[in-house]
Order: structure tokens, then sequence, then C-alpha cells
């Protein structure tokens, strides 16, 4: 049966960088079969022991974002290793000859010295700011605001939030990057250096939520805490103390939930007094305090498994606030995208799939990401033609290295 590691067989992109971003997006295109080679130095890239770690100093931070790939270590400060990773990136092939890094794009690694071997080279390079300045996620959310617009109505404290949203968009857009650069390429045989910055990606995305055009027309974003901005969306709690997160943002939702609680009345009242059209979610959100105390009302008389029958009868929207570790007891099982991996130097874990579910396409099951370093015999053979005994000299020089564990 076909399936998803064919969508992109035969491509092959050599991937020399670290974090989130750039990992991610090459991590997607190796989900989809293409044969994605991360590129380290000896001893592992900046991220090799980024935390979460395991007793014993295995990152799951790299194991989680370098899944499906290749693994080659080379020693890149030493001629001879910068060497091997340049005739790596610009090997012959229709489909090879692509790069995607977020290291500096200078030295052995600009695009001017690689598309002189290989002039349709396809590089794609993330990068902090358009300048191609230093930024992480971290540093890009207190230039757009959010940090501001987080936390408690009446808070005068910024507020960071643990989801790197911006490295994980860009990841995925790196990974559209190059398809798109790829297709150019079949159309009219050029190569190209795309640039890609992770602080561009968060302006933009600003504004195609509203809230760069919001600004310029004088409406100031103001803190709202828990509440859905925009429409009815308010964390509640249960008799015994779970909390739910309800929302009635479309008009389908808030007639369920209005119907579930049986809030008619109260709805009317609300209209009345406050001289509103609940059926507007605009005004939903004017009435949200008046509205929210309603809704805990109700919920607050009952069970979780009371409130969660009755929600469930009648179609609202709503979620349960649970841990990471009750997240994987009670939402993972049945999920067709989790299987379960032996991770070396971690054991078994649950990993997914390519998040994309092809209707004439099998997904393809998780697979562990490679032990550092498990591949670069295989591939200075296969790519660049050595011979066993050629790669036996330079693991014995400590230009290459093998694997860093056994696999």
């Amino acid at each position: 049966m076909t399936t998803t590691a064919q969508l992109l067989g035969g491509m092959r992109v050599i991937e020399a960088a670290a974090f989130v971003a750039a990992p991610l997006g090459g991590m997607t295109l190796a989900q989809m079969g293409a044969d994605v080679i991360r590129l380290d130095t000896v001893g592992g890239g900046l991220d090799y022991r980024r935390w979460p770690v395991t007793q014993d100093n295995t990152s799951l931070f790299w194991c989680g974002l370098n899944k499906h790939k290749r693994s080659v270590v080379v020693n890149l400060s030493t001629p001879e290793g910068r060497e091997l990773a340049m005739a790596l990136i610009t090997a012959p092939g229709p489909e090879a000859g692509m790069l995607l890094t977020n290291f500096p794009p200078r030295g052995w690694l600009s695009y001017e010295a690689l598309s002189e071997r290989r002039p349709d080279l396809i590089q794609l390079t993330l990068q902090g700011d358009r300048q191609g300045g230093s930024a992480v996620d971290y540093t890009v959310n207190t230039r757009v605001g959010f940090p501001l617009l987080t936390g408690p109505e009446d808070s005068e404290d910024v507020v960071n939030h643990v989801l790197p949203a911006w490295d994980l968009v860009t990841g995925k857009m790196a990974a559209l990057g190059l398809l798109a650069a790829e297709r150019h390429r079949l159309r009219t045989g050029q190569g190209q250096h795309v640039k890609l910055a992770l602080e561009d990606m968060a302006l933009a995305t600003m504004a195609h939520l509203g809230f760069i055009a919001e600004s310029q027309l004088g409406q100031q974003r103001q803190r709202y805490g828990n509440y859905l901005f925009g429409a009815f969306g308010r964390d509640v709690k249960s008799a015994d103390g779970v909390r739910l997160m309800v929302v009635g943002l479309t008009g389908k939702q808030w007639q369920s939930l209005v119907e579930a609680i049986g809030m008619h009345e109260e709805v009317q009242r609300i209209e009345q007094t406050q001289g509103l059209n609940l059926r507007l979610e605009g005004d939903r959100f004017k009435a949200r305090e008046a509205i929210a105390l309603a809704v805990q009302t109700w919920v607050g008389a009952r069970t979780f498994a009371q409130v969660a029958q009755v929600f469930e009868q009648h179609g609202v929207c709503w979620g349960r606030y649970q841990s990471v570790e009750q997240m994987i007891e009670n939402t993972l099982p049945g999920n067709p995208m989790f299987s379960t991996v032996h991770q070396p130097g971690v054991g078994a874990i649950s990993s997914p799939s390519l998040e994309l579910d092809f209707s004439a396409l099998a997904r393809e099951p998780a697979r562990p990401a490679p032990v550092l370093g498990q591949h670069t015999e295989q591939v200075l053979v296969e790519v660049l033609g050595l011979s066993h005994a050629e790669y036996g000299r330079l693991h014995d020089q400590g230009i290459v290295a093998g694997a860093a564990q056994p696999v």
C-alpha cells in the first residue's frame, strides 16, 4: 500500500540547523518521505543536550525534532570536514541540492560559495530578523506585543508563555518554502537563496489576525484574562473542582450552550438590561461577565461528570483543562497519528507521525530519531561515493564520527 512516505520520495535535503524552527521544517519533509540528512559537528550541535532530558542526559527535545532523518557527523572545525559538508550539500541529483539551515550564511555555508559548485542550489536560511540578526521566540514575542496582552486584566506585568508559537509556524513555513522553491526549479532550472525571518513570521501573523489594523485604527487591545476575545468563552469550575473552558463563538455553539444549561430567561434579561443582542458574537463579548456568571453558577452546582454528560448531549463546544500526564492517559489512546517507538537512549515512547491525513495514502508510522552519527558512513559512501576504506581513514583522523551510542 502506498504511504505518506512516498509523497516526497527521491528528494534529498541537507539540514544544518539547531533548536526548533529549522529542524521542525526538515522533519516535516522527512515525514513525507524526503531524505533529510541532518549534519552535525563532532559531539553534537547546539541543541544536542537541550532540555527536557532523561536522567542520563539524552535530550528528548533533540529526539522529538529529528524523527525520520538520517544523521551525519563531520568535524566542521577542520577544512576536510567542511569540504565533506559542502560536497554533501551540492551533490548531484535532480531532486538533491537543497539546504535548510538557521546558521549564518557565511563562509562554507554561504549561498555564493555553495552555488558556485551547484548553480541550481536551493538554500533556505532561517534568520531571527530580516537583517540576519539573532532572535528567538521569546525575544520576538517581546516585539509584537503579546506579553502585554496576556494575563489577568488588572496586571501590569509582562506574561511569557511556554509555547514557541513563532518557531512552530516558521518551521512549517520553511518546509513549504523549500517545496515552492523546488517547484520553481523544476519549471525553470533555477536555484535560489530563500530567506525566512522569525520576526517577519510573527509580524505577518499579527497582521493576518487583525492586531496591526486594530491598533492603527486607534482601537487599543486590552488584557482580558481568560476570556475569549470577540465572543463568549471563559473557564469555569465544576462542583468537584474540575476546570473547563466553555466557548460560544459561532451561533450554533452559542445556542447549544444556551440550550444545555437552560439560560433562555437569563439571556433575555441580559439583552434587556444591557441593550444587546446576544445572537451577535460581539455583543456576547460585551456581556461576557454576566454570561460567565450564569455559566459558572450552573456548572458550579454540578459534578464534572454531570456537566460533561449534558454538554455532550447538546453539542456544546468545551474542553477540560488537564495536565500533560492526564492528556497522555485520556487523549492519546486511539489516535492513529501516534504509535509506540523505541527511541535509542530513551526507551519506548509515544511518537506522532505526519499530522496530515491523506485519503489516498496510508499514514506512515512514526520512526525514531537517529542516534547522532548513525548514518555517517552510509551517507558518505552512498552520496559521495567514498569507499569504506576511505571512510575508515577519515574516521581514524577525527574528520568524521559514527554513532555516538549503540543503536
